[in-house]
């Protein structure tokens, strides 16, 4: 995730493609939204929008070139203010009564502190264009069910990646269930080699890989309403069904031999090169959870992604039942301090069908609308992987995002690598998780 998101801060360079979710988490403020208020700088009298955002690199070129696109046709000038900064400059600037028009939030715990500043888009944004996007992911950008927030871009974390060839000529199928997951875990151990490549280090944001891991079991096997409760702390986070999700997670995870390298490896292991021995021949592990972003630049082995269909298969983390398709996943959201005329434009462009399609054909952007033509993806790979969202029967968001900060990209990841290292047991990392979650949420 960056932070810039917690990918972005955490991975650096890996991450170019900053369409993933942050990990600093901001905590709800109460509503009472009032259209755009005291953070707005009234809009700019020469009728251009100012648009900023946290991502950099290749992915801030790609963005401006298919904004510039629909804005030249419309004869609209739009300022861009990309920085790595992002949480700390959109505060800076709201404060000073400077905010831009509108702002790219890389999750939704950061876009919920500015409620009172943000204006309601119900008459901003086309309803038909939200309804057509996948449903899960515009509730995001909600707040006691108005939205402030629209859904730019989608990412997908209920990935499993594997060898493609190596694991089709051992035999292995993909699984369909959450009981044949663990089956595959256990058949692929069987033939002497670790079934699950898997790594926690990331500098100073060490243990995050670990949370997804926790949010994805816990939304198949107690479904998103549960889910939806814990991030929000209606349940608490050593509640029952949270450590039947750890307990799945140390079955898979942390049983003796489960783990190329073995579990004292994984708290010192890259997550960004941990999947790395996949490739190797022979595989060292054959199987590794993550985003999408894996497969772009930065991520997998060079050769490997100039070969993805070829070289890399993979399933969606599997539901309790075949027709269970759960999905963890997250996205930027666009905001609107100032609800000019081109800014709900501008808007209106970013939430139809026709945005994104270069980006896209770039490997670096998929569309959180069902009807994107998948023409526009660059390979099979990622037709399929923008697939388990658009199919999915319950999208949720990245919950350590949402979570308070204290919490969400504090407590969790520190926890989880304590339990992971074994300094600790899994009911003392939950109940400490608990007990570190602030007062007032």
């Amino acid at each position: 995730m960056r932070i810039r998101s917690r990918q972005g801060r955490a991975v650096g360079a890996l991450l170019t493609a900053g369409l993933v979710t942050v990990l600093t988490a901001g905590c709800l403020q109460e509503s009472g939204g009032n259209g755009g208020g005291s953070g707005g700088g009234g809009g700019n009298d020469d009728g251009s929008v100012t648009i900023m955002y946290g991502f950099t690199d290749s992915s801030s070129d790609q963005f401006q070139a298919e904004i510039n696109k629909f804005a030249e046709a419309e004869g609209i000038t739009v300022n861009f203010e990309p920085t790595p900064d992002f949480n700390t400059v959109i505060a800076t600037r709201v404060s000073g009564n400077n905010a831009p028009d509108i702002a790219i939030f890389p999750q939704p715990g950061i876009m919920k502190t500015f409620q009172n500043d943000l204006t309601p888009l119900t008459d901003v944004v086309d309803k038909a264009n939200l309804d057509a996007m996948v449903p899960g992911i515009v509730e995001a950008g909600q707040i006691d069910g108005e939205q402030y927030a629209l859904p730019m871009s989608l990412n997908i974390k209920s990935i499993v990646f594997y060898p493609k060839q190596a694991f089709d000529a051992a035999g292995y199928t993909a699984p369909t269930t959450l009981d044949g997951l663990q089956q595959l875990t256990d058949q692929v151990k069987a033939s002497g080699t670790a079934p699950w490549c898997f790594g926690i280090e990331s500098a100073s944001a060490t243990g995050w890989p670990a949370t997804d891991w926790i949010e994805n079991l816990l939304l198949i096997q107690s479904g998103p309403d549960v889910y939806n409760q814990w991030v929000s702390h209606e349940i608490p986070f050593n509640d029952p069904q949270v450590v039947a999700a750890a307990d799945t997670m140390s079955s898979l995870l942390l049983t003796e031999g489960n783990v190329n390298g073995g579990r004292q490896s994984i708290a010192s292991n890259n997550f960004a090169t941990a999947a790395n021995p996949m490739f190797d021949t022979p595989p060292a592990c054959f199987m590794y959870r993550q985003g999408n972003f894996v497969a772009r630049d930065g991520g997998f082995p060079d050769d490997v992604l100039q070969n993805l269909d070829s070289t890399v298969g993979v399933f969606p983390m599997p539901g309790e039942t075949e027709a269970d398709k759960p999905v963890l996943g997250g996205g930027d959201l666009a905001s609107v301090f100032n609800d000019s005329e081109n800014a709900k434009k501008i808007m209106n462009y970013m939430a139809s069908k026709d945005f994104g399609a270069d980006w896209a054909k770039a490997n670096g952007f998929i569309s959180p609308r069902t009807d994107f033509d998948q023409a526009n993806y660059p390979n099979e790979l990622t037709k399929q992987m923008a697939g388990f969202a658009y199919q999915s029967t319950a999208f949720v968001f990245d919950g350590s995002d949402q979570m308070p900060g204290e919490v969400g990209s504090g407590s969790f990841w520190r926890e989880m690598t304590a339990w992971i290292s074994g300094s600790e047991s899994e009911q003392q990392a939950l109940d400490n998780i608990e007990a570190s979650w602030p007062a007032t949420n």
